[in-house]
This record gives C-alpha cells, structure tokens and sequence, in this order.
C-alpha cells in the first residue's frame, strides 16, 4: 500500500480512492437528504433557506476541503477548477432530478422566491470572482482583497434573502404541479428528537468532507501520472465528484417529494463553492488565486454564470412541460456542460 501523504500515487491507486471517496460522498448524501428535509420541518425554517444554509455548507464540505489540500500544495489550477467547475457540475444536476420528478417540470413545482433570489445572489458572487482575476494583483497578508468583498456578499446577500421570505413582495402562481414547501410529518425521521438530528447531521457532513480530501490528493496524482491538464482534472472530474452530494440530495428530495430543497440543495452548494475560492486564495500561498486562472479556469467561470442564469429563466418562466420531459433550460444546462467538458477535454 503507497503513502497516502506522498505523492505521486500509483495510477490503479489514484483511480481507486478517487472512486471510493466519490462513493462516500454518494452514500453520505442520500442520507443528508432526508436528515436535512426533517430538520427544514423541525427547526420551521423551511426547505428553500435550509437548503441555502445549512446543506450548502455540509454538501459543500467535500468541495471545500478539495480546494484547501490542492491549493496549499500549490495547485492553484487544480483548486479553482474544482470551485468553479463544481458549480457547472451540480447546475447540471437540477436537470438530472428533473428526470425523476415524473409529473412536471421540476422548476415548475419548486416555484420559490427564496430560491430564485439566491440564483441571483450566485450570479453576483461569480461576477465578482470573474473581476477578481481582471483587477490589478494585490494582496494583504497574501490574499486578495476581493476574497473579504466575496464573504460580505455572501452573509449579505443571505440577510436580504431572509428578509424577503419573512416579508414576500413576490409571489409564484400556484397550479395544480406547484409542490409548497409543507412539513412531511409522515416521516420516521420526524419523530426523532431535534439534538439526535443536528449529531447525525453533522457525522454524515465531517465523512463527506474526508472524502473530499481524498479526491484532492487522488486528484493531484492523476495529474502528476498521466499528464492530464490541471484544467480538465479540477474543472471537470473533480467538478463531478465535487457535484454529487449535491447531485444525489437533490434526486434523493424530489423522491421524497421536497422539490424546494432540490433546487436549494444545488443553488446553496454552488454559493458554497464560490467561496470555496475565498478559502483557496488563503490556502495558496504564492499570490492571489484568481489570478492564477488561465483559460480553463475563466471558461467554467463564464459557462457556471451562463447556466446559472438559465437556471433563473427556468425558475421564472416555469415551463409545465418541455422537450423530452425536462424544460428548456434543462436541455440548455445539459448542452452547455457537455460542450464545456468537450472543450476542456481538447
């Protein structure tokens, strides 16, 4: 058995843990779904700024420490990859439940103003990410100051959101397909004490989060090994595993009928992944991480901001029916990460 602290890994090691670790984040994920959907009923948050809060953080954990291992070893391209690609990865995921969910167009029935403005608060975050990488080189104590504007968005943008879901001066037109966010008091998981809930929460999101430091590694070798672009390694396979918690939760709510949370789950991983980057630019050591992006890197950027808004336009327009069951922007988001990854793949 190799070092798992040195690297390179051996070629069948590396494709193996970055299978296995893949798989965790696969199982820990079909549970966070349920846990989070009782805990959204339980603490009366609701499933929209549940999913925001708190399954962005824990399905983003896995992200999160993908980029910190890989930026600390100076694999800035590897890092920033795997932030921006992830969010292309798991964007795509909302078409990807949308199969499961039978009666309807999935951004049909999870009409929310909660998550249509945090879709806007994401284009936001990804903008100035993009700026970052156009602005002048300057950092304090070795990170860039726009990785403080990032953070402050964030918390902002959070705060408005809240306010908005108190105080709607919005509101989607029910149908017949619309699903409302109602409490799913037929659950097992319903009965079980509040406390017991947060533990097993935070359990599955800490072995989410071990997995993704083995994929940051495996991932590291892989480039080392076969040669493989920076790029296409972070941007694409690291994307994808990067993506399946969110991915799985997301198929995982729609089968249990919490289609709010499906999209939340998605949007609330990609706001997680773009401060992702925030915690790479502290990680890297060797200057600002954003302007490390080459052209890779600033092509998922622009695809992740071009699919996120197609998602906003699928949310708005909300198509009860579209082509081959999916709506529009379900086929746009599959075309577009498919025409990303045969790019990067070039």
């Amino acid at each position: 058995m190799p070092d798992l602290t040195a690297l390179p890994w051996p070629l069948p090691w590396s494709i193996g843990v970055f299978v296995a670790a893949g798989a965790i984040t696969v199982a820990g994920s079909i549970r966070l779904a349920g846990l989070g959907d009782a805990l959204a009923d339980r603490t009366g948050w609701g499933e929209a700024l549940f999913g925001v809060l708190f399954f962005g953080v824990v399905t983003g954990l896995s992200g999160i420490v993908m980029t910190i291992v890989a930026a600390g070893s100076g694999e800035a391209g590897l890092a920033y990859g795997n932030a921006v690609g992830g969010i292309a990865a798991q964007t795509t995921a909302v078409a990807v439940a949308d199969a499961f969910h039978r009666r309807a167009n999935l951004e049909h029935a999870a009409a929310s103003l909660s998550n249509l403005l945090s879709g806007t608060l994401l284009i936001a975050l990804l903008a100035l990410a993009l700026l970052a990488s156009y602005t002048p080189e300057t950092t304090v104590a070795g990170v860039n100051p726009m990785s403080g504007v990032l953070v402050a968005a964030y918390l902002g943008g959070l705060t408005l959101i809240r306010r908005a879901g108190a105080q709607p001066m919005w509101q989607a037109i029910a149908t017949d397909e619309t699903r409302p966010d109602i409490p799913h008091t037929d659950s097992p998981l319903n009965q079980r004490p509040l406390p017991w809930l947060w533990t097993q929460f935070a359990i599955v999101g800490a072995t989410v989060a071990g997995g993704g430091w083995l994929v940051a590694r495996a991932a590291e070798s892989l480039v080392e090994v076969t040669g493989l672009t920076a790029g296409f390694v972070g941007g694409v396979l690291m994307g994808i595993v990067n993506a399946l918690p969110e991915t799985v939760t997301a198929i995982a709510a729609v089968r249990r009928g919490a289609v709010t949370l499906a999209i939340a789950a998605v949007i609330g991983g990609n706001l997680l992944d773009v401060l992702t980057l925030v915690a790479g630019d502290i990680a890297y050591r060797h200057g600002s991480i954003y302007h490390t992006a080459g052209s890779d890197e600033l092509l998922a950027t622009t695809t992740s901001l071009f699919m996120t808004a197609t998602l906003l336009g699928g949310l708005l327009i909300r198509q009860t029916c579209g082509w081959g069951r999916l709506g529009f922007e379900g086929v746009l988001l599959l075309a577009s990460y498919a025409a990303m990854t045969a790019v990067l793949a070039l």
